[in-house]
């Protein structure tokens, strides 16, 4: 869509300007784990952006019950900041602001950033 200020509003964001409304950022997070999923498909490691969004991707086992081995989650401003290479994993992961557990869960550093 021409004209769409979503993408603009939230890279201002990331560089300090106001949050943009909530819709925007549910549609940054969603087509942003679209992507990681496109980039990497597959259902060993979950990827949750909480309230906005989880995915699976990453080739390998597939978790079916219970907790998954192997998951990444933030909050949306650094996601998108990961997403967008604003701001390291190794950055996020020291601040607590990303937190990877299981031994599969860094396969999602090495596709960042997407953009």
């Amino acid at each position: 869509m021409t004209g769409d200020p979503g993408p603009d509003a939230v890279l201002a964001w990331l560089d300090g300007g106001p949050e943009p409304e909530r819709p925007v950022l549910r549609a940054a997070v969603k087509e942003s784990l679209a992507a990681l999923v496109a980039a990497s498909p597959g259902r060993s490691v979950e990827v949750r952006i909480p309230p906005f969004g989880a995915a699976q991707c990453v080739p390998g086992p597939r978790h079916t019950r219970g907790t998954p081995p192997n998951v990444v989650e933030s909050d949306a401003r650094t996601w998108l900041a990961l997403v967008t290479g604003r701001l390291s994993w190794e950055d996020a992961v020291a601040t607590g602001d990303l937190r990877a557990s299981g031994g599969r869960s860094g396969d999602v550093a090495a596709l960042l950033p997407l953009v």
